[in-house]
């Protein structure tokens, strides 16, 4: 019984659960006592900073060395500010501006804020290279499509993070950049040998682990010639030959969430996942957002059951265990754990259905009507105008439909928080009819605000269509691209679409109150 007892207990020390609502059950707190590693968090573990820090808080009062992790990149993929949309511009907006310290001193105000409520491991940057303009997951979460200045900007945001104690991880390896299909629903390929992954993606993780960062986070994704057919997730080739023996990597292997079809469908379910990462040699296994103690348990007992069948070597999990181990004692000492953590005020977390309230004037800077701070200033460092933006002070606004990515999550974007005066219309553009939006415009001019509206079905053509009666600014909130539509008076980009991005444009076209 005691030897069971023991098993369990090194095999939850690999694993990163998640629970529902703003504080955790007794069942996650329970895990945490017999050895859970930590738990992930996500916009619906939060509410607010109080309720959050209680939260953490309360695992910490189990195991002073739990791990609690969320995904807080900043710009599109936010989760303390999943209600309102960031107080900071994401890495496209960084790598556009080009200045290694501004993204050093944003990634510290981003760390300040979760090390105030807590948090010990920021499941970030993304370090992508992102060689795909229509890569649907990665895109504006990517510092640029240029190796070195993403590596350079890798190297900045790691430092920054780790600088006010919170564990940076770079992801996602090998390089999720040169991707079309998104790996929360399928397996994607990359088609690339070793020597192009070298001279095109492994750049940014090389300087991340120079960098000294904590963590690097696998991808669900195919390369042929490194992983055969499965994902590089459960390649050895991948996590020991070339993460550890070439690039020298020291820290934790964490897993893209297991739950992810990429990896779930590839193995035959989570717990087969969880098995083939550590064989491979993943130190510390994001299971997702999606559960409860049942489903650990499972994990436990698949993983129990390969080191008794000897499809997984007991030895493999205990040096994964004694990994993450290390992480957690890395993250207590470099921060004092307990409220009194230093930091400004969290101002990303603001109440579902509040207004956003001030900080003061170090972090996001919401203070007052305005926002200002380092946020904002770098996101209207980012913007770019291409064109004539004369003649647009009381425009019909046009906000094109656009759904977040999983990565992302229901996340306000546009330019609505921030217009003054302006009447301010949302449609979906393959359902709408040219002529009405005419007709309801009648003789102002039109700002249409998307996200990747070129990949929009009837984005372009409405585009079109509308630019050839009306004076039209387009402004483009994702990924740029190469696309630049005919007949428009002018083109904004903003880079991301962030709280801090929409209003970076507002102002840029005069719209601000």
């Amino acid at each position: 019984m005691g030897r069971d007892a023991g098993l369990r207990r090194l095999v939850l020390g690999t694993l990163l659960a998640a629970y529902p609502g703003p504080l955790p059950p007794d069942w996650a707190v329970e895990l945490v006592a017999d050895g859970l590693a930590g738990h992930t968090l996500f916009g619906t573990n939060v509410h607010d900073p109080a309720r959050l820090a209680a939260s953490t808080a309360a695992l910490r009062a189990v195991r002073s060395d739990v791990l609690v992790a969320i995904d807080e990149e900043g710009g599109d993929v936010t989760r303390l500010a999943h209600a309102t949309g960031s107080p900071y511009p994401g890495n496209a907006a960084l790598g556009a501006v080009d200045d290694t310290a501004l993204t050093r001193r944003i990634h510290a105000a981003i760390g300040a804020e979760l090390a105030a409520v807590g948090v010990t491991v920021d499941l970030a940057p993304t370090v992508d290279v992102n060689t795909a303009d229509d890569n649907p997951v990665i895109g504006t979460r990517a510092f640029g499509a240029d190796p070195a200045r993403v590596a350079a900007h890798a190297a900045a945001a790691v430092r920054g993070l780790q600088s006010v104690g919170v564990a940076a991880c770079a992801k996602h390896f090998p390089g999720h950049g040169a991707t079309v299909a998104d790996s929360h629903h399928e397996l994607p390929t990359v088609d690339a040998g070793p020597a192009l992954l070298r001279e095109r993606d492994l750049p940014p993780f090389a300087a991340a682990v120079d960098a000294g960062v904590q963590a690097i986070m696998t991808a669900h994704i195919r390369v042929p010639a490194l992983t055969g057919d499965g994902p590089a997730t459960f390649s050895r080739a991948v996590l020991v030959d070339l993460l550890r023996g070439e690039y020298g990597f020291t820290g934790v292997v964490v897993t893209d969430a297991l739950e992810m079809k990429g990896a779930a469908v590839a193995a035959g379910g989570v717990g087969s996942a969880a098995v083939r990462a550590l064989a491979a040699g993943a130190d510390l296994l994001c299971l997702g957002a999606k559960v409860d103690a049942a489903l650990v348990e499972r994990v436990v007992a698949e993983i129990v059951g390969a080191i008794g069948d000897g499809r997984l070597d007991r030895r493999r999990v205990e040096q994964a265990a004694a990994r993450t181990a290390a992480l957690a004692a890395w993250t207590r000492r470099a921060v004092p754990p307990g409220p009194a953590r230093p930091g400004p005020v969290p101002t990303g977390i603001v109440p579902t259905g509040s207004g956003l309230t001030g900080s003061g004037p170090t972090g996001s800077g919401l203070t007052g009507s305005v926002p200002t701070g380092i946020g904002y200033e770098a996101a209207r460092r980012a913007v770019r105008v291409e064109g004539d933006l004369t003649g647009f002070d009381q425009p019909l606004v046009v906000q094109v439909h656009a759904d977040g990515t999983i990565a992302e999550g229901r996340v306000p974007w546009g330019l609505g928080p921030h217009l003054r005066a302006v009447e301010q219309i949302r449609v979906v553009s393959a359902e709408t009819d040219p002529a009405a939006v005419r007709r309801l415009a009648a003789d102002r001019p039109i700002v249409l605000v998307g996200r990747n509206l070129h990949r929009l079905p009837g984005g372009p053509a409405l585009v079109a269509a509308l630019a050839g009666t009306h004076p039209v600014t387009v402004v483009e909130m994702g990924w740029p691209g190469r696309w630049r539509p005919a007949g428009v008076r002018a083109f904004v980009t903003t880079y991301g679409a962030s709280h801090a991005n929409g209003r970076a444009a507002a102002e840029a076209l005069g719209l601000t109150g």
